[in-house]
C-alpha cells in the first residue's frame, strides 16, 4: 500500500489530513488462512464495531466474496446493515435480546446470541408469534464472567430451548492470547461439560488466538475478530496475518525549538536540546489515544517519517499531533507519515501508546479521507 508521497505530487491526494488505506485483499486473505487452520471446522467472521473500523459492507463484502458465510455483529443496527449486504449470510447478533428488539431481528432473519432463561423464552415467544420455531444461538459463560448463561444452568436451558431452533452454543476465552494459562484447559473442560446438554447442536469457543492455542478446540465453528484485521493473535511470537490497515498523516507545519522549551498542552515535554519539530493534522478526535502522548517518565508512540521513527512530543491535542523529527530533517509541510502500516504495526503502535490494538482499529476516526485497495 504505498504513500500518495512515494511517487511524488498525487493529484488524487485528498484534502483531509489524515489517510486510511484499507487492503481488502490482505482481509480476505487473512480468512482464508484462518480458514485452513480451523479445518474442518467452519470459520465465520466477526464484522462488529463497524468491521473492527474499517468499514462494515465493504469488509462483509470481501469476506463473502473469499467464502465466508457466518457472519457476527454486535447489535441490532449491526445486524440490519450487514444483512442489507447479504440476504443469504447467517447472521449472530452478540448483545442478545434487549427489550423491544425481538420483533426486528426476526424480520431480519438474525439470530440473537441469547444469555439468559429469560431470553429463551421471550424468544420462544417471539417463535410463537411468527408461527414457526426462529433460529439463535446461546452463550454459555464459562469464565469471562460478562454475558451468557452458567454452565450450571444448560440443562434447564436446553428445556426451555424446545420452542427454540438452536443452531448455535458457544463460549468466549479468557485468556486464549496467553497459550499456557492454565483458564484455557479449564474453559474447554467446561464447555464440553455445558454442550453435552445440546446433542446435535453446533458449538463454538474460539476466537482469533483460540484458534492457535495448542488443544486445537475449534470445534464445529471458530469466531475470528482481530486477527482478520491484521491484528497479531499470537502476541508473543510472529504475527502470521497481513497488514490490513495502512494510517498515514500529512505534516501541517514545522519549527525549530530551543532546549529547555516544552511542547503542547501544560508543558509535559520539554526539549532537552534543540529540536525540529512536525504538527501532523490528526489528534484525539480522529481516534489518536491521547495516551500515545509524551511524558518524561514514559515512551511516546512514533510515527515513520522518511524512513525515521519520529517520537510524539508534547501531549496529542484534538487535532494534532507533535513529532520530533530531528533525526529526519528532510520533513517538510505537507509530507505525509505512517502512524500505523508496514513499518509501524497495530500491535506495534498500540503497545508504545500504553493501550491495545484492537481500540486503535475500532476508533480510527470519520475525518480520514479512506481508501480502499485490492
Amino acid at each position: 500500500m504505498p504513500s500518495p508521497a512515494a511517487t511524488g505530487p498525487d493529484t488524487r491526494a485528498p484534502v483531509e489530513t489524515g489517510l486510511l488505506t484499507i487492503d481488502l485483499a490482505a482481509l480476505a486473505a487473512n480468512w482464508r488462512a484462518l480458514a485452513t487452520r480451523s479445518a474442518p471446522a467452519e470459520c465465520s467472521a466477526v464484522i462488529k464495531a463497524n468491521a473492527y473500523g474499517i468499514g462494515l459492507e465493504e469488509a462483509m463484502r470481501a469476506l463473502l466474496g473469499a467464502g465466508c458465510r457466518t457472519f457476527f455483529v454486535a447489535n441490532l443496527a449491526e445486524g440490519e446493515r450487514a444483512r442489507a449486504v447479504s440476504a443469504e449470510a447467517v447472521v449472530y447478533v452478540l448483545d442478545g435480546l434487549p427489550p423491544g428488539v425481538g420483533e426486528r431481528l426476526a424480520a431480519a432473519n438474525l439470530r440473537p446470541v441469547l444469555g439468559s432463561l429469560e431470553d429463551v423464552d421471550a424468544w420462544t415467544a417471539q417463535g410463537y408469534a411468527a408461527r414457526a420455531p426462529l433460529s439463535a444461538a446461546l452463550h454459555i459463560d464459562t469464565g469471562m464472567n460478562r454475558y451468557g448463561l452458567p454452565p450450571a444452568l444448560a440443562g434447564e436451558a436446553a428445556r426451555r430451548a424446545a420452542g427454540v431452533r438452536l443452531t448455535l452454543v458457544m463460549s468466549h476465552f479468557v485468556s486464549s492470547q496467553l497459550p499456557q494459562d492454565p483458564r484455557n484447559a479449564g474453559q474447554i473442560a467446561a464447555f464440553a461439560t455445558a454442550c453435552a446438554a445440546f446433542p446435535g447442536v453446533p458449538a463454538s469457543l474460539c476466537n482469533s488466538s483460540g484458534i492457535f492455542l495448542p488443544q486445537h478446540p475449534h470445534l464445529a465453528l471458530t469466531r475470528p475478530g482481530y486477527a482478520l484485521y491484521g491484528g497479531n493473535p499470537t502476541p508473543h511470537a510472529p504475527n502470521p496475518m497481513r497488514p490490513v490497515v495502512r494510517l498515514e498523516a500529512r505534516i501541517v507545519a514545522t519549527r525549530e525549538i530551543a532546549a529547555g522549551e516544552s511542547v503542547g498542552y501544560d508543558a509535559t515535554w520539554t526539549a532537552p536540546r534543540p529540536a525540529r519539530l512536525a504538527t501532523l493534522g490528526v489528534g484525539y478526535a480522529d481516534g489518536i489515544p491521547v495516551s500515545a502522548s509524551a511524558h518524561a517518565e514514559k515512551l511516546a508512540a512514533e510515527a515513520l517519517v522518511g524512513g525515521q521513527r519520529c517520537p510524539f512530543v508534547g501531549r496529542v491535542s484534538m487535532d494534532f499531533v507533535v513529532l520530533d523529527v530531528t533525526n529526519a530533517r528532510a520533513a517538510r509541510c505537507g509530507d505525509w507519515v505512517e502512524i500505523v502500516g508496514d513499518t509501524i504495526g497495530v500491535d506495534d503502535f498500540a503497545a508504545r501508546s500504553h493501550t491495545i490494538g484492537y481500540e486503535i482499529l475500532t476508533r480510527l476516526g470519520t475525518r480520514y479521507a479512506r481508501r480502499y485497495v485490492g
